[in-house]
C-alpha cells in the first residue's frame, strides 16, 4: 500500500489522525503553559518562539480537524491531548521551577540561630526587629530560587516551628545571595543519580578533551 492508500484508508482515518492529534495537542499545550511561564517573569524572547511553534502547531491540528468533520474519535482526542497536555505541563513548570520566590518569616523566638543556618546554606538574609499585636518579633526576609522553596519552608518549620511565614512571586532581581542552582535536569530528575554520574562523566572527558 503506497502513502495515499493509508492516508486513504479507515485504520489512518480513526487510528492514526487522532493519535496524531492528540499528541500535537499535548506539544502545544506543554509550550502554552511554560510560555504562560514566561510571560510571567517578563521574558521578551523566549515566549514569542514559544508561542510561534504553539500557533503553528495549533493550526495544523486545527486544519486536520476541518478536513475530518465526521471523525468523531478526532473531537476527542483534540479535547483529550489539551487536558493531558495542561496536566503535563503544569508537572514540567513545577520540576523546571523557574524564577524566583521572596519569603517573609515573622517570629517571635530568637531569630539569630535561624538567620545563621539559612547564611550557612548560602540564603542572603534581612532581618528587621519589629513590634507585633503580641509583642516583640522579628520579620526575616530571603529571596530565593523557586527550587528551594520546599527546603527554606522545611529549614524554618525546623528550627521555628510557630513562625508565621508567606511567600510571594518576584518578578526581577538584580543582585542577590543564593546558593548554586541545580541544572534543569538535576531539577526534573532530582531521584536519578545514575543519570548525574553519567553525565558528570561525560563532562570530564569534555574537559579532557579540550586540555589536550
Amino acid at each position: 500500500m503506497d502513502i495515499s492508500g493509508f492516508i486513504d484508508s479507515e485504520i489512518f482515518k480513526w487510528v492514526v489522525l487522532p493519535l496524531l492529534i492528540f499528541l500535537a495537542r499535548i506539544i502545544d499545550q506543554i509550550l502554552g503553559t511554560i510560555r504562560i511561564v514566561f510571560i510571567s517573569r517578563g521574558d521578551k524572547w523566549i515566549s514569542p518562539i514559544l508561542g510561534f511553534i504553539e500557533i503553528i502547531i495549533w493550526v495544523i491540528v486545527i486544519r486536520q480537524i476541518l478536513h475530518n468533520l465526521s471523525n468523531v474519535v478526532g473531537y476527542i482526542a483534540y479535547a483529550g491531548g489539551f487536558a493531558t497536555g495542561n496536566f503535563i505541563g503544569l508537572i514540567l513548570e513545577e520540576r523546571i521551577a523557574l524564577g524566583k520566590r521572596v519569603v517573609q518569616i515573622i517570629t517571635q523566638k530568637e531569630a539569630s540561630k535561624l538567620i545563621k543556618f539559612l547564611n550557612r546554606k548560602g540564603y542572603g538574609v534581612t532581618n528587621i526587629p519589629a513590634q507585633g499585636a503580641r509583642g516583640n518579633v522579628n520579620v526575616i526576609y530571603t529571596i530565593i530560587n523557586r527550587s528551594d522553596l520546599d527546603r527554606v519552608i522545611g529549614l524554618v518549620e525546623r528550627i521555628n516551628p510557630g513562625a508565621f511565614y508567606s511567600v510571594q512571586n518576584v518578578l526581577s532581581v538584580k543582585e542577590g545571595i543564593f546558593p548554586t542552582r541545580r541544572g534543569i535536569i538535576r531539577r526534573m530528575f532530582p531521584k536519578s543519580p545514575r543519570l548525574y554520574r553519567k553525565m558528570d562523566l561525560s563532562k570530564k572527558i569534555r574537559m579532557l578533551r579540550k586540555g589536550k
